[in-house]
This record gives structure tokens, sequence and C-alpha cells, in this order.
């Protein structure tokens, strides 16, 4: 039996129904991309400030219909659902982006979610700490969508940066912060590998968009009054790199603290 609620008493186990268990381990039935997760960039790339967007959003809705990143110059927090990108503002305003819009990093997929579980009153910790039990592995990627109603939601946002870029270490200093003590919406995150840190984020990397737009961003607590669990396991990542981009293929990463930044920033 694994606890998701921190409360003595209070436990489920981590079994999936025969019907989940087969979805998520079968591609019978999927399209040949359900099972792609799309990145351009890699977060070991903001890190030295290498910022400029190098991919516009129309390119990237190419390659799915549900995701996250940041604009060029970490401006905001994008988040993307049912093809519709969002972008989350410094000052706290939430706003559609267009197809020019360009970014320096970001993670999509064409949204095949598998439902796990309807869950009640659960930490923020607890929740991540069963959703790899739920795929069995801790060395996979998956994606995972959680709707319904949230208490103590945070986030933070990022202002666009100015010319010469700052490190990430720097910008993250400078975040700002937002929250709502009730909130209904969707959570939408990436899991990945420790192997992978700094081509992505160790663990997850979770972004937030309320239904009514009122808040949103890169999520730093919440705690799920009530809400729909369901994940998606990638076997395939699809990696593309800057590489037209002149400051990205001259800079050496050598002298780099990227896991040490990543850190402080998440």
């Amino acid at each position: 039996m694994t606890s998701v609620i921190d409360r003595p008493g209070t436990t489920f186990d981590s079994d999936l129904s025969m019907e989940a268990s087969e979805l998520l381990t079968s591609r019978k039935g999927s399209a040949p991309d359900a099972h792609t997760l799309y990145q351009h960039g890699t977060l070991a790339l903001l890190v030295p400030g290498l910022l400029d967007g190098t991919l516009t959003m129309g390119e990237l809705l190419r390659h799915g219909d549900t995701g996250i990143g940041t604009g060029e110059g970490l401006d905001g927090e994008i988040v993307i659902l049912h093809g519709t990108p969002y972008q989350v503002r410094h000052d706290g305003s939430i706003v559609v982006v267009s197809d020019a819009f360009t970014l320096p990093f970001a993670n999509v997929h064409h949204a095949s979610f598998t439902p796990v579980r309807r869950i009640a009153d659960v930490t923020a910790t607890a929740l991540t700490d069963w959703l790899p039990t739920v795929m069995g592995t801790t060395n996979t990627f998956f994606a995972t969508r959680i709707t319904g109603r949230f208490s103590g939601m945070r986030t933070r946002v990022f202002a666009k940066q100015p010319r010469p870029y700052p490190t990430l270490e720097h910008t993250a200093e400078h975040q700002r912060t937002f929250g709502a003590d009730e909130t209904q919406g969707t959570l939408l995150a990436y899991y990945s590998p420790q192997l992978f840190n700094g081509i992505a984020v160790g663990g997850f990397h979770i972004h937030y968009l309320a239904d009514d737009l009122s808040i949103g961003g890169h999520v730093l607590d919440f705690h799920v009054e009530d809400a729909q669990v369901s994940v998606q396991r990638f076997d395939t990542l699809q990696e593309h790199l800057p590489v037209a981009s002149a400051p990205y293929s001259s800079h050496d990463f050598a002298d780099d603290d990227i896991a040490g930044a990543i850190a402080k920033s998440e």
C-alpha cells in the first residue's frame, strides 16, 4: 500500500486497473507519435543565459497540442492545453500567444492520457512521491495531467530579461510569486529520469493554468482538494537543439554549474 495523503490512516494502493495498465504499456490503437516527447532546447542552455528564442510557437505546435515552456528572455511561463498556447506574464496576466512567439525551451506532446483515478486531500509532496509508483519505474519520461480543485496554489513567473542576458541563477532571484487559496484548473507536469537532469529537470517540472485564467505559471506548491489524475508514458525523447544559434553553438558549458543552478531555480 502506498500513501499519497500525508495523514495517518488514509491510503490507497498504486496498482492500476488492468485496462489502465495495458494502455500504459501498449502501443495498440495509439497514434505513432503518442509515445514521443518533443523537447526544444535544454535546461542546461538556460543556465549561462542562452535565452534567445530559437523556435516559433507555430513550429512547436507541429509536434504536439499539450506542453510547457518559456518565452525568449524567460518571458513568462507557457502552458499549452488542447492546442492553445497560454503565456502567464510577470504581471500575472494570462494571454494566448501567436504563432510568431519564440521560445528557447519547451516540452510538447500529442495528448493521449490514460485516466488513473480521482484523488482528494493530497499534498504536492505525496502526489509526486506516488506518481512514479504508478508508472512502475523512475527511469522513464511521462506526463501527468491533473484537473480539478486545488488549495494553497503557489506559482512563480520570471520577468523578461534584457540583453545581454543574465544567468538563470541571477534571474531566479527576481522572480514574482502568486498564490490562490482556492482555484480550479489543470496541473500539467513532465517527469524526467534523474540521468537526464540538465537536458530536462530531473524529477517533475510542473506548470498550472486556472480555468478562469486567474492564476498560472511554474508551480511551487499546491494541495489537491479533488481532482482527476491522468498519465501518459513516453518511450522516445525527440531532442531538438538550436544549432543555428551562434551563442549556443559557441558556448563552452564545462564551467557552468548546471545541476546547482537548475536546483536553485526550480
